[in-house]
């Protein structure tokens, strides 16, 4: 037995993308603990969760809802790697390796809101 979500694409990219986040925020200075790097890490859990907890609700209407849950927080994430990228906290190469990597996602979760009926 399984939850829905877990079949998801978007939910495993977005687990993904939550996981190479909170490593990468590992190297964050000691005093953006509370600030940048909770915030990035929390934004980058959120999308995940928003598609975990849409795909188990009671209406379509509702799920789609969530997902846009999610591409806000998404959202949220790239501002947090600029943010990181212009305090110079990640080199050109890491900012752009996950803002590739959430610039697809946040595509495939669009596709898939607009396919949920």
């Amino acid at each position: 037995m399984r939850f829905k979500f877990d079949k998801l694409t978007i939910w495993q990219n977005a687990m993904d993308l939550g996981e190479n986040i909170h490593q990468l925020s590992f190297a964050f200075p000691k005093d953006e603990v509370y600030n940048l790097t909770s915030q990035i890490r929390r934004a980058a859990d959120s999308v995940a969760l928003n598609i975990s907890e849409g795909s188990i609700g009671q209406s379509n209407p509702e799920f789609r809802k969530f997902i846009g849950y999610a591409i806000r927080s998404l959202a949220e994430v790239i501002t947090c790697l600029h943010k990181a990228k212009r305090r110079n906290y990640i080199n050109h190469e890491q900012f752009e390796t996950l803002y590739h990597d959430a610039y697809n996602l946040m595509n495939i979760m669009i596709a898939f809101q607009r396919n949920i009926k």
